[in-house]
């Protein structure tokens, strides 16, 4: 894998005034490291998990007039699609990349999941570090820690909101070193995907 990790410039995309404009830069720019680190990271998905698992990587084609404020790749069991599956995520917005465990609101099962989490939160809390993040909106940047969640009370929420969304992983600032060690990056997230493995998988029991 040649992944060099994500430098300044790949940040700055997000400054770039313009829908075509901002578009190209994220097709030249972040898509070909999404290319490259989402393959290697499908690749080790199948093997965890003993199913294929397929790359799908954020062609924003439903915007017409506003450019995207953040960019993604995600890894799901559905070659079609991800979005009404489970599914693993790393992403860009300006100041940070988010590594995810996705379960968003076109999630068909979603209401199911959410009983099966709130019937299991031991394991929840057995497996999620505390120090992991937890975004109940994939359109806001702001996330709150595992530790300090009212983990019961987000967890209804998801439930019973119709556009509730849960999402738990990282985030890791934009001027953090790793960032542009495409080895010591890879390998960060390989172990927060490995982290959450039980979850999604209890997801879908």
């Amino acid at each position: 894998m040649t992944f060099t990790g994500f430098t300044e410039e790949d940040f700055h995309t997000f400054q770039i005034n313009g829908l075509e404009e901002r578009m190209t830069a994220i097709q030249e720019r972040i898509q070909p490291k999404f290319n490259e680190l989402g393959s290697t990271l499908a690749d080790d998905l199948s093997i965890l998990l003993g199913q294929e698992m397929f790359l799908h990587i954020a062609r924003h084609v439903r915007r017409k007039v506003n450019p995207p404020n953040d960019t993604w790749l995600a890894i799901a069991n559905n070659k079609r699609g991800y979005k009404q599956h489970p599914h693993f995520q790393v992403g860009l917005f300006d100041d940070h990349v988010f590594v995810w465990l996705a379960f968003i609101y076109e999630l068909p099962g979603k209401k199911e999941i959410a009983e099966t989490f709130l019937t299991h939160q031991q394991v929840l809390q057995d497996h999620i570090p505390a120090h992991y993040v937890v975004s109940l909106d994939h359109l806001k940047k702001d996330a709150e820690t595992w530790g300090e969640l009212n983990i019961e009370q987000a967890l209804k929420r998801f439930r019973d909101v119709k556009k509730a969304e849960l999402l738990i992983g990282r985030h890791i600032q934009s001027d953090d070193p790793v960032l542009q060690d495409g080895e010591a990056l890879y390998a960060l997230i390989k172990e927060t995907f490995q982290t959450l493995l039980p979850i999604y998988q209890l997801a879908y029991k």
